[in-house]
C-alpha cells in the first residue's frame, strides 16, 4: 500500500475515534464544586486582598460571576457542608455542629438526600475528593452518602504529608479511598487530589460527572509550599503563612481547571468555588492570618467575618462574564440552582435553598429569600443565632462580642448598609424591628423540625 495512503487511512481513523467519543459526551453539563477550608471573604485578589497572588481563582472569577453577599449556613466545618450537600440548614439536616473525627462515629442521618444523590439518580458520576468531615462511619461516610468514588480524609484535619490526623494522637492516620485506607507518606495532600481528580474526570468523559473538591486549605496545619513561603517572606506571622497556604491552594485549583481544559471540558463544566466559613483565629493558626476586609468577626462567629465568604460561579458561555451580585444568596441555595441548570429533578421534601438562575442571569433580580436564619454554638440558656431581613441584622449572644454592647436581652441590632463592621447596636433606637426578628426566629425554631 501507498505510505501517503496508509497514513491518510490511519489519520482519518483516528479522527474518527476522537469525533465518536465527543459525540457520545454528555450534552448535560458537568459540575464541580470547589469548596474551601475556613478562608476569609476577603482572602483572594480579586476580593480585595491585594498582598495575596491567587491568578487562577482570580481568573475564575472574571470567566463568571462573583458574589459579594454571600453566605454559608453555618460559621463552623461540618455543619456548612451538610448544608451545602443537602439544600437545608444545619439543623434540619441533622447535623448543627461538627462532627467527630474518630472513626466508627456517626455524622449526618442517612435518610438526608444529597447532592450526590440528586446527580446519581439523574444519570451522573459522582465523586468526592478532599475533606469530609460529615461522619466516620461506613453508612455517613462519602460512599454511603451517594458518592461513585471517594478519596480524601474523614476528619476535621489531617498534615497534609504525612496524611495523620493534625492535633489529637497519637497514631491516628485518616487517608482513605472507597472506605478503604490507604497510604501516601510524603505526599502533598493536595496534590494527591488533583491527580485523583484527574484520573476521575478522565475515566468519565463520556458521562456527565459531579464532582465534590473539596479542599482543606487554608485550613490549619497551614503547611504551604517552600517557594510559597519565600514568595510571602516579608509578610508579617501568621498572614505569611496564611498567605502562602492560600497561593498554594490557588496553584492547585489552577492544576485542576488546566485538566478540565486538556479533556476538553472547560465548555460543559459548571464551576463553584466557595469557601466554607470565615477564617479561623485559633491557636493552630498561630491565631490568625486571614482577612475579613471592613468585616468583624470570623470562624465560630455569626457575626459578617464569620458567615460572609467569597463563592465565584462560571459556566463559559452560558452564564454572565467578569460580573458580581450583590443579592443575598447562601450555600443552601447550589442545590436547587445546580439541579435546574442540570435539569434534575428535586425531591419531594421542603429544601431551604432558593433557586438562583435568575439572580446569576440578572444584577436586577432580587434575592429568592426574604429572611434568613442561622444558629450556631452558645449554650442552651444562651444560644448563638442571627436573622437577617433586607438590611437588617439581629444577633442574640453573638461570639466574639463584648457584653457591654449587648443590650439587657443578649440582642445586638445593626444596619448593614449603614454599618458594614456592625459596630453598633440600634436595639434601643428600633425597638419595633428587634421585635420583628426576634418573633422571625422563634418561628423559625418552631418550623426548622419540618420535613
Amino acid at each position: 500500500m501507498n505510505v501517503k495512503i496508509f497514513k491518510w487511512i490511519v489519520l482519518a481513523a483516528f479522527l474518527f475515534e476522537i469525533n465518536g467519543e465527543l459525540e457520545a459526551q454528555s450534552t448535560k453539563p458537568n459540575v464541580i464544586i470547589i469548596y474551601s477550608d475556613d478562608q476569609g471573604y476577603s482572602d483572594l485578589n480579586c476580593y480585595g486582598a491585594k498582598d495575596l497572588h491567587t491568578p487562577h481563582i482570580d481568573k475564575l472569577a472574571k470567566r463568571g460571576v462573583r458574589f459579594t453577599e454571600f453566605y454559608a449556613a453555618a460559621p463552623v466545618c461540618s455543619p456548612s457542608r451538610a448544608a451545602l450537600l443537602t439544600g437545608l440548614v444545619p439543623q434540619r439536616a441533622g447535623l448543627p455542629g461538627n462532627a467527630s473525627s474518630t472513626a466508627g462515629v456517626a455524622g449526618m442521618p442517612t435518610e438526608q438526600y444529597t447532592m450526590a444523590e440528586l446527580f446519581k439518580a439523574g444519570g451522573y458520576k459522582t465523586a468526592h475528593i478532599g475533606k469530609w468531615h460529615i461522619g466516620y462511619t461506613p453508612e455517613t461516610m462519602p460512599n454511603g452518602q451517594g458518592f461513585d468514588h471517594s478519596f480524601g480524609f474523614m476528619g476535621g484535619c489531617i498534615d497534609n504529608y504525612s496524611h495523620f490526623f493534625y492535633w489529637d494522637g497519637p497514631n491516628r492516620h485518616d487517608l482513605w479511598r472507597n472506605g478503604v485506607e490507604i497510604h501516601e507518606p510524603g505526599k502533598y495532600f493536595q496534590d494527591l487530589m488533583v491527580d485523583e481528580a484527574a484520573n476521575f474526570m478522565r475515566n468519565n468523559r463520556k458521562d456527565p460527572f459531579f464532582l465534590y473538591f473539596a479542599l482543606n486549605t487554608p485550613h490549619y496545619p497551614l503547611q504551604g509550599d517552600t517557594k510559597w513561603l519565600e514568595y510571602y517572606k516579608n509578610l508579617p506571622s501568621p498572614r505569611r503563612e496564611y498567605a502562602a497556604f492560600v497561593s498554594a491552594m490557588d496553584e492547585r485549583v489552577g492544576a485542576l481547571l488546566a485538566k478540565l481544559d486538556e479533556f476538553g471540558m472547560t465548555e460543559n463544566t459548571i464551576v463553584i468555588f466557595q469557601s466554607d466559613h470565615g477564617y479561623s483565629e485559633e491557636i493552630r493558626t498561630f491565631g490568625g492570618g486571614g482577612t475579613a476586609i471592613g468585616k468583624r468577626g470570623s470562624k465560630f462567629s455569626l457575626f459578617e467575618g464569620g458567615i460572609r465568604v467569597p463563592a465565584i460561579i462560571s459556566w463559559p458561555g452560558q452564564l454572565p462574564m467578569n460580573v458580581t451580585r450583590d443579592q443575598f444568596a447562601a450555600n443552601v441555595d447550589w442545590y436547587p440552582t445546580l439541579a435546574g441548570y442540570c435539569g434534575l429533578a428535586l425531591p419531594d421534601k421542603k429544601l431551604d435553598g432558593r433557586d438562583l438562575r435568575k439572580l446569576i442571569a440578572s444584577e436586577t433580580a432580587k434575592s429568592p429569600h426574604e429572611l434568613f436564619v442561622w444558629q450556631s454554638g452558645g449554650t442552651k440558656e444562651a444560644p448563638q443565632w442571627a436573622v437577617r431581613k433586607g438590611d437588617w441584622k439581629l444577633l442574640h449572644a453573638p461570639l466574639q462580642s463584648n457584653p457591654a454592647e449587648l443590650d439587657a436581652n443578649g440582642l445586638m441590632l445593626v444596619n448593614l448598609q449603614s454599618d458594614p463592621g456592625e459596630k453598633v447596636n440600634l436595639a434601643s433606637k428600633y425597638p419595633a424591628k428587634v421585635q420583628e426578628l426576634r418573633a422571625a426566629y422563634q418561628e423559625w425554631l418552631i418550623r426548622v423540625d419540618e420535613k
